[in-house]
């Protein structure tokens, strides 16, 4: 079956399309035989898939501790001229997140869009890319605890771990199919759900801000509608690397999968630091 997943799509193996004999492999000839006679190759593999996921995530996590700790304390207690006790926000250090922000943002896009549609994947472009996530994650997280308090990230994390084992979880305990119509489906609606919140941000630069993005009811309900397309994705991330194993893509394409994983799991971290700095600012 043919994926739409842009990660994946640049591969025959994440499609179902077992190529040649794979008893030694290079950078994958996409559309053609995969041969090799170096060392240090292999299958790709669970473990494979795992263990750069883990590298990729590991990465973004010591990126977003380290802008979070360098940055230091953006609020300070002073006094102002009565006496009384005042909370005052560091501009500098302010600035500094939201430049790292912009910076992480925009930067981690570019590099999303260059490792979905290369044709060989590259191991330090996904680590660059981890690095880049991790400093707007780190940033973007920091700014949203110390605007809706304490337990909003502690909240987002543990809520994004049992996302991702509970929908592993019913993926196989209940076997799930991945259909090309449930593909088509969810796609099609992830790619609404971006136009929409692009459309949104857009709208918000000249004033005109529907509130897809923002923190009221309305921004609850595609946050809540981000969430559920994150844990469909992850779905489909499954199958893809079920289907990559199966046609025996080289080690190297675990590196894609990685990838992969690794969008989805910062977009389920996303709309849970969201939904939850939405609830804490109704309370």
């Amino acid at each position: 079956m043919q994926s739409s997943n842009p990660v994946f799509t640049r591969s025959e193996g994440f499609n179902g399309k077992n190529q040649t004999s794979y008893a030694s492999f290079d950078q994958p000839a996409y559309g053609g035989p995969i041969t090799h006679t170096g060392a240090g190759t292999g299958r790709m593999t669970i473990d494979s898939v795992v263990q750069k996921t883990g590298i990729t995530l590991g990465i973004l996590v010591v990126v977003a501790a380290a802008v979070w700790i360098g940055t230091g304390d953006v609020l300070h207690n002073t006094q102002d001229i009565h006496g009384n006790d005042v909370t005052k926000v560091d501009t500098d250090k302010a600035q500094l997140l939201y430049t790292l922000s912009i910076v992480g943002a925009f930067g981690g896009f570019i590099l999303s869009l260059v490792n979905s549609f290369k044709r060989v994947i590259s191991p330090a472009l996904v680590i660059a890319y981890a690095a880049l996530e991790g400093l707007f994650v780190g940033a973007m997280s920091k700014v949203f605890q110390l605007q809706f308090g304490g337990g909003v990230v502690t909240g987002a994390v543990i809520g994004t771990i049992a996302a991702v084992a509970g929908t592993l979880a019913a993926y196989k305990i209940f076997d799930i199919q991945v259909s090309n119509k449930f593909r088509t489906w969810v796609i099609g609606m992830m790619f609404g759900f971006v136009a929409v919140t692009l459309l949104d941000a857009v709208l918000g630069i000249f004033k005109s801000s529907i509130g897809f993005n923002g923190f009221g009811g309305l921004g609850l309900l595609m946050s809540v509608v981000g969430l559920g397309l994150g844990v469909l994705m992850l779905i489909l991330d499954f199958d893809f690397v079920e289907r990559g194993i199966a046609a025996g893509l080289p080690e190297r394409e675990s590196w894609r999968a990685a990838f992969g994983f690794t969008v989805t799991i910062i977009w389920i971290y996303i709309e849970l630091l969201r939904i939850l700095a939405i609830l804490r600012g109704n309370d």
